[in-house]
Formats: structure tokens, C-alpha cells, sequence
């Protein structure tokens, strides 16, 4: 059998083993450290925000980032309904209720028309949302700036889950930086990684501090052991962030090498009948983390699971597009604003395989097991 293609693997550096090294040979293998710091300060620094705060994961960010807004039993929630779950669990981990927003066809996110509607009809039902949580999918950045106009307009605050978008940017200014609080994963298969990990970041100091206090057990100030505050363990380890800290180091030059991919793809299949590619509006710059196509198999004749199916067969890793939220089983009996575009995504979408390490010999495997199925006359 060919040797397997991932769909995203980690890319290591030449640094992380150095900074890791620096991490035993100095004893701080126990939460929190120099390097949690150092890493926090690279987070600041790439991306322009104020402040940041090291965590066990995204979905910790997610969870915190509520806590620090106050959303409690009964609070209803926006939350793009085209995601991964994680955008949505934090909220029932509160015991309040997602109410799940459809996408529009340019970006794939969250869609600011429907995130009106959704608001002015919670509104004629006696419920104000507590937060919005837009997510910029496989890098894509969502139209924040409408989406931030209306959170303002109505003074709802906006927890943006950027996740899959470190590296993205709209009119030059980072993903993450546009919401109240933003959030950040270094998950194995993201563009960079931690092992596991992720951030809470925001020009609100308070929160940010606030943040840390929470995820180390809510400890007060005093020689025992007392708390004030349920709290949380979530905090990053000195060891993941000192593999942070030389993933960061190469950020750039990844972003790079997952826009290739997107091109390669781009120029061998973007003739292809029934198969299209995400182009980026004006103004927005993808860091692609993963390379998507929708195939039309009403064109194409054959669907995105054959062509999968027919990758699998060549060791070769592909995913569908995320199945949005408001078709999980978990979520079948929440709210839902809007005309069905997530459905259809989810159902013609594919994810190729995207790793800032593959090869050319990689991409063009792939682009050659897709042809062998896909209409190229």
C-alpha cells in the first residue's frame, strides 16, 4: 500500500526541541513558566492584540470566555451553526441555550443577515442573547465587520472562534482581534501545535487576568489553599508552551505552505466541471488551513463521498466538510435561523489533504486519484 497522506499532520520546527530542552534542563515541567509566558508574549506580538492567555485547549478559551461574559442557565447563546462542536459545548457546559445561525455562500460562516433576524426574533420573544460566536472555517475569515455592527448595534458581545484561522487576516488585522474575547487551538492537526492547546486572547486586560485566575483553580492569594470561585484547571504546561514557542517561530512560513496547497489544487483541478473552490473576498486573506471543494454532483456525476471513499482506497486522508450544528443529533431540538446553505455544504463539501509538510509528489497523487474519477473532457 502507498504510504498514507494525512489530511493535516503536524509540521515540527527547528526549534521546538531546543525550547523543550531548556524546559527539562531547568526542572519546569509542572504548569505554567518561562515559556508559558515567552509563548504568550509570541501570541501578542503576532497577532496585535493586548493580551493572552496559554490554555489546556481552544475549547477551554470557548468555555472561559462565557464564564468571563457571564452566561449562565437560561442564557441563550448565537453560535455559527456550520462548526465543530466545540464551538457549541461550552455553551451547554453553562446550561444555557445555543441558538444556531445558517452560513452565507461567500465565506461559509456565519451569516450577518440571519444573525440579525435571529436577534430582533429572541428580541420579540423576551430574550436577549448573551454572546455571539461567529467561527472562521478551514481559515476563512467570516464578514466581521458586518457581523461586529450588529453586536454593537445591539451591545451583544462577541466571543470570535479562531480556531482554524491563526494567520488569517480581513483588511490586514488578525482573526481573533475583531471580538470582545478571541479565541486560538494548537491542536495536533492545526496550523501550528502545541501537542494540545489553545489561547484566550483580548485588549481587556481584566479578562485576560481573570482568564489565567479561573484556569489554575480559582486560587486567592493566601498561604493555604482558598477559593472564592469555582475555577478550572486549564492552563498550558511549560512543556507545550515551549513547543509553542518554536511552532511560532515558523508560523509564517506555514501559512505559506498551506496556501500552496490551495493553489496546486487550484491549478490542476479548478477546470474540473461540477468542482469548485472558496476564493477569498476582497480584503481577506486565508491562511488555508485546510483546502476545501464543493462538488456538484449533479455536474460532476459522481459525490464528495465517492471521491473520498476513492481517496481511502490510496491511503490518501479526506474529510467532509463539518456537519453543522443544528443537524447533530445533541442539538436536533435547538433554534435555527436560516435556508438550509450549511446543509448543502456539508453534503457536496470535501476537506483535501492540507499539511504544510507535504510534498509535491503528495498534491500531485492526490490531484491524480481524483481525476481517475472526476470528468476532465
Amino acid at each position: 500500500m502507498n504510504e498514507k497522506i494525512w489530511l493535516s499532520s503536524p509540521h515540527m520546527g527547528e526549534m521546538e526541541q531546543q525550547y523543550v530542552k531548556q524546559a527539562f534542563d531547568t526542572n519546569w515541567i509542572a504548569p505554567l513558566g518561562p515559556h508559558v509566558d515567552g509563548f504568550e508574549g509570541d501570541l501578542v506580538a503576532f497577532t496585535k492584540t493586548g493580551h493572552a492567555a496559554a490554555l489546556s485547549a481552544g475549547t477551554a478559551a470557548l468555555h472561559l470566555a462565557l464564564i468571563l461574559l457571564n452566561v449562565s442557565a437560561g442564557d441563550e447563546v448565537i453560535c455559527q451553526s456550520m462548526t465543530f462542536s466545540a464551538s457549541a459545548n461550552p455553551i451547554v457546559y453553562q446550561g444555557a441555550v445555543p441558538i444556531f445561525i445558517d452560513s452565507e455562500r461567500d465565506t461559509w460562516n456565519m451569516d450577518p443577515e440571519l444573525l440579525r433576524e435571529a436577534i430582533e426574533d429572541r428580541l420579540s420573544k423576551g430574550k436577549k442573547p448573551k454572546a455571539i460566536i461567529p467561527v472562521h472555517l478551514y481559515g476563512m475569515p467570516a464578514k466581521m465587520k458586518e457581523i461586529m455592527a450588529i453586536a454593537e448595534e445591539f451591545a451583544i458581545p462577541v466571543i470570535e472562534d479562531a480556531a482554524e484561522a491563526l494567520g488569517s487576516t480581513l483588511d490586514g488585522k488578525a482573526m481573533g482581534t475583531f471580538g470582545t474575547l478571541g479565541v486560538l487551538s494548537f491542536n495536533g492537526n492545526k496550523i501550528i501545535t502545541t501537542s494540545g492547546g489553545g489561547a484566550l486572547i483580548s485588549d481587556n486586560e481584566g479578562y485576560i487576568k481573570k482568564a489565567r485566575f479561573l484556569a489554575t483553580q480559582a486560587r486567592d492569594a493566601a498561604p493555604h489553599y482558598e477559593h472564592s470561585h469555582i475555577g478550572y484547571n486549564y492552563r498550558m504546561s511549560n512543556v507545550c508552551a515551549a513547543i509553542g514557542r518554536g511552532q511560532m517561530g515558523v508560523l509564517s512560513t506555514r501559512v505559506t505552505q498551506r496556501r500552496r496547497n490551495f493553489d496546486y489544487y487550484r491549478e490542476h483541478l479548478g477546470n474540473i466541471a461540477g468542482l469548485s473552490f472558496l476564493e477569498e473576498p476582497e480584503g481577506m486573506i486565508s491562511n488555508r488551513w485546510l483546502s476545501t471543494i464543493l462538488i456538484d454532483p449533479k455536474v460532476a456525476g459522481i459525490t464528495r463521498e465517492d471521491v473520498r471513499v476513492h481517496l481511502e482506497k490510496d491511503n490518501i486522508e479526506s474529510r467532509p466538510l463539518w456537519k453543522p450544528m443544528h443537524m447533530q443529533p445533541v442539538f436536533k431540538d435547538a433554534a435555527y435561523y436560516g435556508q438550509e446553505v450549511s446543509r448543502g455544504l456539508f453534503s457536496n463539501g470535501l476537506c483535501l489533504p492540507s499539511g504544510s509538510n507535504l510534498t509535491e509528489k503528495d498534491l500531485s497523487r492526490v490531484v491524480s486519484r481524483m481525476k481517475d474519477l472526476l470528468p476532465t473532457g
